[in-house]
């Protein structure tokens, strides 16, 4: 039986230390890194028109269940790929550095439960695992193992973001208080078998969608998150569909607030129900010198400064062809080119397992707040 088969239906990079350097096999510097790809749906697509603009990761291989998907990948690639329907058949029979796993939330666990049996590097695509207690068996299996596993976390990836941490980092905002991410956008896309319409699937929108939005509080604020409150619904989106009978359960808006250590606060504001935005993503970080904000597709970073309320304007240059290969503002690439980088010069992950399940617990413990209308203390999660 496929892995992939339903059941039911510019960054900041840490400092290397010597604790960092991971036993690998040795690669030359000139043949590039064999890389297979486990699902070839939106973000398998992304994926693969992105490899192309690396010059040291090659796209060798290909595994998904769905023929149209295969199909896909395959006319994305432009060159000869070996394709498989079974995920477990590409890894046994091809020779790989590298997977990167994007098929549908649900199937990542198992995905990840044999492919961290093997001396692989492995990219999984967001969230880690749509349970704590798959998140908890997978950052089990990675203690002590010495291939790179790391979590795609792209929008920590997006040029803006990565200045607007960099700002933040340098001190300019002065300590930070509060930090507020907004994302108005347009509902969920339509993906094979309608697997994203229901939160068996996705382990819900705060996990499926949002993780990105905590790993980037997570790593901004720099501190321990402690509780969660939250309100959302399903009040537009996806209530005139029905899938084998059933209506999708999955929330289109939500406030998420989060309480870290040191008394900083994080707001994130999500509404799916509103594609006339001028800016997909804003993102504003407020210190007690100064205020940084971030705008995305603008490409534009603001800092302001309290002192004589001086402000100052910043386009973020993407790469372009970044840009044409994806839907994360050219993240997609920069974080390839950082896993790569990675596995050549022995670091570990930028986004580790750890990291993954922190995020995951915050979309949890949000869907919980929601549920019963009550802050959640991270600490009852653990």
């Amino acid at each position: 039986m496929s892995l992939l088969r339903p059941a039911a239906v510019s960054v900041i990079l840490r400092p290397m230390s010597t604790t960092d350097r991971l036993e690998k096999r040795a690669f030359s510097s000139t043949d590039p890194l064999r890389v297979g790809l486990i699902g070839s749906g939106l973000m398998g697509f992304e994926h693969i028109r992105n490899l192309a603009l690396q010059d040291d990761l090659h796209f060798a291989a290909l595994a998904d269940p769905n023929p149209p998907s295969r199909k896909l990948g395959r006319k994305t690639a432009k060159h000869r790929i070996a394709e498989y329907e079974d995920a477990s058949e590409m890894l046994d029979q091809e020779s790989l550095d590298a997977v990167i796993i994007a098929s549908p939330n649900f199937t990542h666990a198992a995905i990840l439960d044999e492919v961290l049996d093997r001396p692989l590097h492995v990219l999984v695509e967001k969230p880690l695992c749509t349970t704590l207690e798959d998140c908890d068996r997978v950052v089990a299996a990675c203690v002590d193992r010495p291939a790179i596993t790391w979590v795609g976390m792209e929008y920590r990836y997006m040029p803006p973001v990565a200045r607007l941490v960099a700002e933040i980092r340098g001190g300019f905002a002065g300590n930070l208080r509060m930090l507020a991410i907004r994302e108005h956008r347009f509902p969920f896309l339509k993906k094979v078998d309608d697997w994203n319409r229901f939160n068996r699937n996705t382990g819900g929108t705060l996990v499926e969608k949002c993780c990105h939005f905590f790993d980037l509080m997570n790593l901004i604020v720099d501190r321990e998150p402690l509780r969660v409150f939250a309100s959302g619904a399903q009040d537009v989106n996806h209530l005139d569909e029905t899938y084998g009978g059933e209506t999708p359960d999955i929330l289109d808006n939500a406030y998420v607030m989060v309480e870290y250590e040191g008394g900083v606060r994080a707001l994130l504001d999500l509404c799916m129900f509103a594609e006339a935005s001028r800016n997909e993503q804003e993102i504003c970080a407020t210190g007690d010198r100064g205020k940084i904000e971030c705008f995305i597709p603008e490409s534009l970073v603001v800092l302001g400064e309290r002192k004589g309320r001086a402000m100052e304007e910043i386009p973020i240059l993407v790469n372009k062809d970044a840009l044409e290969a994806g839907f994360h503002h050219g993240a997609t690439y920069y974080q390839q080119r950082a896993f790569a980088d990675a596995i050549r010069e022995g670091r570990s992950a930028d986004v580790d397992v750890q990291a993954g399940r922190k995020a995951v617990a915050i979309g949890v413990a949000a869907h919980q707040s929601i549920e019963t209308g009550n802050p959640v203390e991270l600490s009852s999660l653990a």
